[in-house]
């Protein structure tokens, strides 16, 4: 099985997109093997020579971010350091937007025309809190004009939540009942945050969503998941002007 895969996602030609599996790496149990995260506890020889592995794949070396399940979005092409931020966006051709996730959502963005691209890592509190949104923002084009995939997360069937964060999304947008089940456990539901990221990504004026259909829980050969393993590596989703 291959370390990555591109996106089955109709983008222009000017933009490059990969997603991450947990597969082609030197990362022992229970991070085999293609682990990219430097802050789960693995060897970090190991993720060194992981990330190498894909940055040779790459233009450049990607911005990475340590994500803080916030709203905050940063220029992918001037960025120093690795900034508490869990979005990123680029203009420049060559600079490498990336999210690294385990479960939450990796949204990635770019405009019909080619000019423009994020990425965002939304988690259910960055989603609620409106990272999508912020991202959006920070591209400055008009959402009509956005293409966004949803990459490998946890699925609707796996994603157990309490009463408060169905409560806390109904409280945003009433629509958001649909993407919640009630599970066998007495006060829990079933959420579906591709849905939610559908509902959000819409309401803001995208209408072209792709993806969201890759479980990462349900997939313990090709993803990594925190909700199934606990202890366990990241995937990246990364997206670049050509």
């Amino acid at each position: 099985m291959p370390a990555w895969f591109e996106p089955d996602w109709a983008r222009p030609a000017s933009v490059g997109a990969l997603s991450t599996t947990r597969q082609g790496g030197l990362s022992l149990s229970p991070w085999s093997s293609f682990n990219l995260g430097t802050h789960v506890g693995d060897d970090p020889a190991h993720v060194a020579a992981n990330r190498a592995q894909l940055r040779a794949a790459l233009p450049a070396e990607p911005a990475w971010l340590n994500q803080v399940h916030g709203v905050t979005v940063v220029d992918a092409a001037t960025v120093q350091g690795v900034p508490d931020a869990d979005a990123s966006v680029s203009r420049r051709p060559g600079a490498v937007c990336v999210v690294m996730t385990a479960d939450c959502l990796p949204v990635l963005f770019c405009d019909r025309a080619g000019t423009v691209v994020a990425a965002a890592h939304a988690g259910w509190r960055g989603l609620h809190a409106g990272v999508l949104e912020e991202t959006l923002a920070a591209m400055q084009v008009d959402p009509a004009q956005v293409l966004a995939w949803i990459g490998p997360a946890i699925g609707p069937r796996a994603f157990e939540v309490g009463s408060e964060v169905r409560a806390a999304f109904l409280d945003v947008q009433p629509q958001a009942e649909a993407a919640f089940v009630p599970s066998v456990a007495p006060g829990k539901w079933l959420a579906d945050l591709p849905a939610l990221a559908r509902l959000r990504l819409n309401a803001a004026g995208v209408r072209a969503v792709a993806g969201g259909n890759l479980c990462t829980h349900d997939e313990p050969e090709r993803f990594f998941s925190y909700r199934r393993d606990g202890q366990t590596g990241r995937l990246a989703s990364l997206i670049w002007l050509r």
